[in-house]
């Protein structure tokens, strides 16, 4: 009965989670992956919260030495991002941390007050 109530009276954290990925599906699949956590150890959480996508652009020109017809190549790269804010116990925060993230996506832990 003890342990129970030492579970209870835990501590609830506000911590906000922000994911930076090029990768769509592997955000979203990190993103899945903390809900499904948060879920299952019945804490709450808003979002994710979509941010503007942010495209980098650069235009190069075809030709190395610069003769011939004006033709040009355009490369983009799209970073997309979210927002989880999780409100959870320490055991949860743990669980978080301890999910296996692909090299793509950029994790921010923060915790709040």
């Amino acid at each position: 009965m003890e342990k129970y109530l030492q579970e209870c009276n835990e501590v609830v954290q506000k911590a906000r989670v922000r994911l930076m990925s090029a990768s769509l599906p592997d955000l979203k699949k990190v993103s899945d992956e903390i809900a499904d956590v948060v879920e299952k150890t019945q804490d709450k959480m808003y979002g994710p919260i979509r941010l503007p996508t942010k495209r980098l652009r650069i235009t190069t020109r075809k030709s190395p030495c610069g003769e011939g017809t004006n033709t040009w190549e355009h490369y983009t790269l799209k970073i997309h991002k979210r927002i989880i804010d999780v409100l959870a116990q320490d055991r949860s925060m743990l669980l978080i941390m301890k999910i296996k993230i692909p090299e793509s996506v950029i994790v921010e832990i923060e915790l709040l007050e």
